[in-house]
């Protein structure tokens, strides 16, 4: 059995929807209010916060309360750990694909 961790899963989940991908998109110029991510969404506000709680379980998203304004950060810690999770399996990948084109290289009389 793999040995996966939930953190991880979380992440994932949170960067399967589209809607999500494109707040954290934006949260990469910066901090945005809820309004401000909500704005190019065709989505309720309602429907946004939603998204929001996902992405904050992940870790992806850190927010804060300001008075009236909800303003939302991404935390590149969280994204770091699924990239570390991807570049070791195309480290792998890549690996056997070089083995691979060792062994078609080699001439016949070697593959015996």
């Amino acid at each position: 059995m793999l040995h996966q961790s939930p953190a991880l899963d979380h992440v994932f989940h949170a960067l399967a929807d589209p809607a999500r991908r494109g707040m954290l998109e934006r949260l990469t110029r910066g901090p945005a209010s809820v309004s401000q991510l909500a704005e190019p969404l065709p989505m309720s506000l309602s429907a946004v916060v939603q998204h929001l709680l996902v992405l904050e379980a992940s870790g992806l998203v850190k927010s804060q309360k300001v008075g009236r304004v909800r303003t939302c950060a991404l935390d590149a810690a969280a994204l770091s750990q699924a990239e570390t999770w991807i570049n070791e399996r195309r480290i792998s990948v890549e690996r056997q694909l070089d083995r691979l084109g060792e062994y078609l290289a080699a001439p016949d009389s070697e593959k015996d």
